[in-house]
């Protein structure tokens, strides 16, 4: 048995070389490894290897002994890693083969019988799930980080108006409030499509073996019991074939990053000198190499930007999968490359716009004034004579004819003279101008989910109930199972 930082040169052969008389071309070897994307995932496969040797030993497999030799030698095999006294061995195939041969490496015989009753095709798999399922809860963590940051700005300016838009035209008055609740909740619907991922992923594939199973008595149950896992796959050709939980993941990924990206399409044009509605911080802007004056909202663009390339990887996953027969086939090795750029994107850019968000500078006079023209309160012209008992189709009617009269006139519907409102209708009566400025559109607008301070209150409740609910002491640890040394 060898130092623990060294690998002899046996152990550390192909785990399939025995068929072989002759080596692959070195070109080969460089081809066909994926350890570098697979590294990632060391201390899970660690994880599952030690849940494995419990198994091995509970079913007669393997001597007490060799359980507890080859669950120490993993232990110490993590602890090496998380202290960098040991590196992953980048020429290993895969990350696997890695683990086992530095197994092997430190005790011996019995670290051979490591892979009894399994194979890569259902170790991957465990493997992908084991780690997906962190993976998500540190995803699910930052969005919650991001909501409590929009649900702070929305507490703080229930009162600031700011014009909806439709067809990016001035609609109605909204608040501030409202617009960045209606951000917190597309994050939240982010936040349960994962958890839906999650519990589809729940479904412990080892003991599938290759694709058939196995003719030892492994106990499936009480190893996926080990790892936390609900239950078993119930067909071992769907689980070692299977990767809908990444395809799935990465369309919720995809979701995510497009709902990011429509935040920050309305910062970019928020922050024009046109509209002046958000100041970001100087941490969270660049300048130009060659106009001194500029202030650009890069990182708003980036994500923005990023976003295809999100895209691209859930379409390369959903390519790469959509013509393979059951049951493995190496072109699922691809898989993992295309996932962890995709979760790497997105989560990376939660905590930019989150960090971006928080420390803006929301210019709400400037926000308010926006909502004096563009006739945002035409709309309560028609409700104020539907509330008189004119049909609806009717009341529009004589708005859009006060409309064509004010702009005709150069002037807002609340300066028009009451004369013309009388012509239009006689069920308007002076309290008209009372009832049509913005604040007053905005505070009767009190139907669920609507801009009125009392209903965005409601909202607010909701979103940090939410949070509330959602926040876990579990996510403690989830560094524990994420290897990110090289």
């Amino acid at each position: 048995m060898s130092n623990h930082g060294t690998i002899t040169n046996d152990n550390h052969a192909a785990l399939w070389h025995g068929r072989f008389q002759e080596g692959p071309d070195a070109d080969a070897v460089k081809f066909e490894t994926s350890i570098n994307d697979d590294m990632r995932m060391a201390f899970v496969d660690i994880m599952g290897s030690q849940a494995h040797a419990k198994m091995l030993y509970k079913s007669g497999l393997i001597s007490e002994d060799e359980q507890n030799q080859i669950i120490n030698g993993l232990e110490s095999i993590k602890d090496d890693l998380k202290n960098d006294k040991l590196k992953v061995d980048l020429s290993a195939e895969d990350i696997h083969s890695f683990v086992e041969a530095t197994l092997t490496d430190r005790i011996g015989e019995a670290g051979k019988k490591v892979h009894t009753g399994r194979s890569r095709n259902d170790q991957i798999a465990l493997d992908e799930k084991l780690y997906l399922r962190y993976q998500i809860k540190k995803l699910q963590k930052e969005l919650l980080k991001l909501i409590s940051v929009l649900v702070k700005i929305a507490s703080e300016n229930k009162e600031a108006l700011i014009p909806g838009f439709t067809h990016m035209q001035h609609a109605q008055p909204v608040t501030l409030a409202q617009h960045v609740c209606a951000w917190a909740w597309m994050f939240t619907r982010d936040f349960t499509r994962l958890s839906d991922a999650a519990k589809r992923a729940d479904l412990s594939p080892i003991g599938s073996c290759a694709l058939a199973g196995s003719g030892l008595p492994l106990n499936r149950e009480y190893e996926a019991s080990l790892l936390g896992f609900t239950a078993v796959t119930d067909n071992s050709l769907d689980s070692v074939s299977d990767r809908d939980y990444y395809l799935e993941t990465a369309s919720d990924l995809s979701i995510l990053q497009m709902h990011l990206s429509r935040a920050c399409e309305e910062i970019v044009y928020w922050a024009t000198t046109e509209f002046n509605f958000v100041d970001l911080s100087e941490k969270w802007s660049t300048g130009s190499s060659i106009m001194p004056q500029k202030k650009n909202p890069d990182f708003a663009e980036l994500i923005r930007g990023k976003t295809g390339r999100v895209y691209g990887d859930m379409v390369a996953l959903f390519t790469m999968m959509k013509g393979l027969p059951l049951a493995y086939d190496r072109d699922m090795q691809e898989d993992k490359s295309s996932f962890f750029e995709a979760y790497d994107t997105v989560i990376s850019s939660v905590r930019i716009f989150a960090e971006m968000i928080r420390t803006a500078k929301w210019n709400t006079s400037v926000m308010a004034a926006g909502c004096d023209g563009g006739y945002l309160n035409a709309t309560d012209v028609a409700d104020y004579l539907v509330r008189k008992g004119l049909p609806f189709r009717t009341a529009h009617g004589v708005s859009a004819g006060l409309v064509r009269i004010a702009i005709e006139k150069n002037c807002k519907l609340e300066e028009l003279d009451f004369s013309e409102y009388e012509k239009a209708s006689p069920l308007f009566e002076k309290d008209i101008f009372d009832l049509i400025t913005p604040e007053k559109c905005v505070e009767i607008r009190k139907t669920t989910g609507g801009p009125a301070p009392s209903e965005v209150q409601k909202q607010i409740d909701k979103l940090s109930a939410f949070i509330k609910d959602n926040t876990s002491a579990e996510e403690d640890s989830i560094d524990d199972f994420i290897y990110t040394g090289v």
